[in-house]
């Protein structure tokens, strides 16, 4: 039998699971109303519902586990804090990440123990009220399965020695390991980090104390995790960015080699160790390592530097001494660096020193391109630099290329004179990277393959709506070594487990990756991996797939890690089966009862200003501009964080920057030279619903039922299960009410992207999709704006920046189908119909019901002030069977189209 490895272990819906390889855990903060105005505003107001957007953003932007602390003196600790948790439940989307509950009054965070589910973290005990406090609450926390940290706090005080830290963490370790009962792996410890530099020279060994500490409590304890807040370190240089980045990713350089695992700094970024300007880095490391400090002097150095930066701002300056060195290190420099500017000379000059041309790649391109990995592998690089070293590669592999071909020809013709076999070297393990079919959304799956081919794989790119026979049938006709499949949309998920039993059924033996917005590691063990024998990886962003992606080519390696992966996958898989939920619901009769109560007799509807459609054949692009949200295109990159502030975070600011700047170069050139063209149509109708979940729309005198769904789990008192229809004027009024409905697209993407492929440029073709997606949202945005103010004119003086157009501050929702307020995608159908089809602007549906060009966005729009976005979440079999028989459609392919939200196994 199998024996589990001893990793952290953490779960919400989906599980976490800390490896030795796992980079830091980012923590979502906004959660806690001692940091987050807007959080601490909406929940000292009651509107626990509209805080759950405050979670939703920051599982959206990246965080891994969600930090909830309700330590307010306004408010009763314990009914926030349950009443919190328990609505994150009934949200999937949110609940999928595990909690932290964090307190500093433990009676907060056992009423948070008590409705949480999966696995979570207590943050915080300590040893401060002493011992036996400690050991009751750490039996609570243990009985509750929760993992803890510690803070390295006694009756004494607070750890500021290296001594004190190890001694009051392994103190804590040996009571919690050998009289409660904890497994190593669930302690976490925070040892404690402190300002330096400060002036006072006490201070001054502050971070070399935590370093060692670190050190210490991993070799006494080598199963626990080392945690901190980084950002104490450098509050001494509050309001000095450049150098408080610098002092963050020189501290956590050492600590993570010292074993630091988690460390809450601004979302975890931090700047490229490498690219701190050598003199900065020297002093940094001064100070933070206590070197060369005698009566403050590395502190006075520091401070001083930091003045002139101050005043200066970031100096950047050209240095060329690398185009002195070795071809070889020029080459590095180049595909580390990512740039093209010699990139062709280079090639030129390193092919005519090696003796075949293929020795150049083999050589010192995979040199540079195995610096690229480790850099990218060990967090110092990050994916907007791996795709521009990606397209150095390229361009030079094209300069090689012909000469290449010329040599595999003489060698034919040779083969031919002689009489013998041309047997060609094997080659690098291929990789063949597909979006299933009816899924027409790519950008990760093109980054993916990006930092594949980095590291040295072949890779074969089949595109989007890819069948599952062209996929299977290239495979073999390509000998590839893994197949890897994408998908953004739910739809997609059947086809893939559809693609997994085809695998099984032809006897083949390759792994099967499986990645993309809409899937999850636990679909990916209750449903895919069932289906074939041979390896069924889910790879969580493309960081992680070099690492998968070696494992599993690995001879060595590869047994081991699919049996770990098997393993893990059959415990999730019997957890699911298992799966007793402790939420309650309600029959979709009592959830109708409870649904919005709004005063329609005190109530009445703006009629908009046309009834029909209207067309938006030219929309000018250069006013989309001011609507986009830059955020989500920064998370297309895998660079979390807000926007504008992820252009100053302390790890990946400096690159945010580049990436931002590229990008606003393109998109001047995408709206000056007219490259993309903006399509759209809004519609309204009369409309009333049947005081249910059915809107019934008059088009023409032609009448079209719209169904929808409803929230089932049972609420909180005063809580509504929420339906769109709620938000519909019901027939049984005799008032007329009204809805609207959008489709969006940019078109003219296509000779643009092929233009950047025929130049090897990834880097600007991932941001021309990106921006493509931006466009789109920001037109929709746009024609919101102008439905609100002018076409429906419901609120016409609406006055709204881009920052409050982002958070929706808006009156009215423009929710779309196959989202979490109207789950089912078949409602697609009569929406298009409704703004006049294909016709209207391109736009067409693949039979997974996404809508193409990817670069479209769709929805109703609803005008009622009470309307809000909220979840469906999970809904019972009841629900289902009175949703099919509206639609007038069979069971089973109803539960197929909603089987994301369905509480039973279908």
């Amino acid at each position: 039998m199998s024996t589990i490895k001893p990793y952290l272990r953490l779960s919400g819906l989906e599980p976490l699971i800390v490896r030795p390889e796992t980079n830091f855990i980012n923590v979502g903060e906004r959660t806690n109303v001692t940091g987050s105005k807007k959080f601490a505003r909406l929940i000292r107001e009651n509107k626990y519902e509209e805080a759950l957007s405050v979670a939703r953003q920051q599982v959206e932007n990246g965080a891994q586990i969600l930090d909830v602390n309700m330590d307010d003196a306004l408010l009763d600790g314990v009914v926030a804090m349950t009443t919190f948790i328990n609505l994150v439940q009934s949200e999937p989307d949110i609940a999928k990440i595990p909690i932290m509950l964090d307190s500093s009054k433990f009676q907060i965070i056992e009423a948070g123990l008590k409705c949480v589910q999966g696995k979570c973290i207590v943050n915080s005990i300590s040893m401060k009220e002493g011992e036996a406090k400690f050991i009751e609450q750490a039996i609570i926390c243990q009985s509750y399965g929760a993992s803890v940290i510690v803070m390295a706090f006694d009756e004494k005080g607070q750890a500021d020695t290296k001594e004190r830290k190890i001694e009051i963490c392994h103190r804590a370790y040996k009571i919690l390991t050998e009289q409660v009962g904890y497994d190593p792996q669930d302690i976490i410890f925070d040892p404690n980090i402190f300002a330096v530099a400060t002036g006072i020279e006490e201070h001054n060994n502050y971070s070399v104390d935590f370093i060692e500490a670190t050190k210490e409590i991993k070799r006494l304890m080598p199963l626990t995790k080392v945690s901190g807040g980084v950002s104490n370190m450098s509050f001494s240089f509050r309001g000095n960015d450049h150098v408080r980045e610098a002092m963050h990713s020189v501290f956590l350089y050492y600590a993570i080699k010292a074993g630091m695992d988690m460390g809450i700094v601004n979302a975890g970024q931090l700047v490229v160790y490498d690219e701190i300007e050598p003199k900065l880095r020297e002093m940094c490391e001064d100070v933070i390592l206590n070197h060369k400090n005698d009566n403050n002097e590395a502190t006075e150095r520091l401070i001083n530097f930091a003045e002139t930066v101050k005043a200066k701002g970031k100096e950047i300056v050209k240095d060329d001494k690398w185009r002195n060195t070795t071809v070889e290190e020029r080459l590095k420099h180049s595909l580390v660096n990512g740039i093209t500017d010699f990139i062709d000379a280079d090639t030129e000059e390193a092919r005519q020193k090696y003796p075949k041309p293929l020795d150049v790649i083999e050589g010192p391109l995979m040199d540079g391109m195995n610096v690229v990995g480790d850099l990218f592998g060990s967090g110092k690089m990050f994916l907007p630099q791996v795709v521009k070293s990606a397209r150095v590669m390229k361009k030079s592999v094209a300069v090689l290329t012909p000469f290449i071909e010329a040599e595999k020809e003489l060698r034919r013709q040779a083969h031919i004179t002689a009489g013998t076999v041309n047997e060609e070297g094997a080659g690098a393990a291929k990789i063949l990277l597909a979006t299933v079919k009816g899924d027409v959304h790519d950008i990760g799956k093109n980054i993916v393959g990006v930092v594949l081919g980095c590291n040295g794989y072949d890779i074969i790119d089949l595109g989007v709506m890819v069948a599952t026979d062209k996929i299977l049938d290239t495979a073999i006709r390509e000998k590839v070594d893994i197949i890897g499949l994408s998908g953004l949309i739910t739809p997609s998920l059947d086809e893939m487990v559809h693609v997994a039993h085809e695998m099984k059924r032809r006897g083949m033996k390759l792994p099967l990756l499986i990645g993309g917005a809409t899937t999850s590691r636990m679909h990916t063990a209750v449903k895919i991996a069932p289906q074939y024998d041979e390896g069924v990886v889910h790879v969580l962003d493309a960081s992680r797939s070099v690492t998968v992606a070696g494992s599993l080519l690995s001879n060595e390696q590869k047994p081991d890690f699919l049996k770990t992966i098997n393993t893990e996958y059959l415990k999730l898989k019997e957890d699911f089966a298992n799966k007793k939920s402790a939420k309650q619901y309600l029959s979709v009769e009592a959830a109708q009862k409870n649904k919005v109560k709004i005063d329609w007799n005190n109530f009445t509807p703006v009629a908009p200003t046309f009834i029909g459609t209207k067309i938006f054949n030219d929309f000018p692009l250069e006013d989309l501009e001011k609507y986009i949200d830059w955020q989500p295109f920064f998370i297309a990159w895998e660079l979390h964080g807000k926007f504008p502030q992820i252009l100053s975070d302390e790890k990946v600011g400096s690159e945010a920057t580049k990436l931002y700047n590229d990008a606003q170069l393109l998109l001047k050139q995408i709206i000056k030279e007219k490259w993309l063209q903006p399509k759209g149509v809004i519609g309204f109708w009369k409309a009333n619903s049947n005081g249910k979940d059915t809107v019934t729309i008059n088009n023409n005198s032609s009448l079209i039922n719209l169904e929808f769904l409803r929230q089932q789990i049972k609420k909180v008192a005063t809580q509504p299960n929420i339906s769109l229809a709620d938000f519909i004027m019901p027939a049984e009024t005799n008032k007329e009410d009204y809805i609207g409905a959008f489709s969006v697209t940019i078109d003219g993407i296509e000779p643009h992207i092929k233009k950047f492929e025929a130049a090897y440029d990834d880097y600007n073709k991932i941001i021309l999709q990106a921006l493509a997606d931006r466009f789109a949202e920001a037109f929709a945005e746009a024609l919101h704006e102008k439905t609100r103010k002018e076409y429906w004119a419901y609120a016409t003086d609406e006055h709204l920046t881009n920052e409050e157009l982002i958070k929706e501050e808006y009156l009215g929702i423009r929710p779309a189908p196959g989202y979490p307020a109207c789950p089912d995608h078949t409602e697609k159908y009569k929406l298009f119909d409704l703004l006049g089809g294909k016709e209207a602007t391109g736009i067409t549906l693949t039979e997974s019901l996404a809508m193409f060009p990817a670069s479209s966005v769709c929805g109703w729009y609803f005008a009622n002030p009470e309307s809000k976005y909220f979840g469906v979440g999970k809904i019972e079999k009841d629900q289902v069977e009175d949703y099919a028989k509206r639609k007038n459609m069979p069971l089973n392919e109803i539960e197929r189209w909603l089987r994301p939200v369905l509480e039973y196994d279908a």
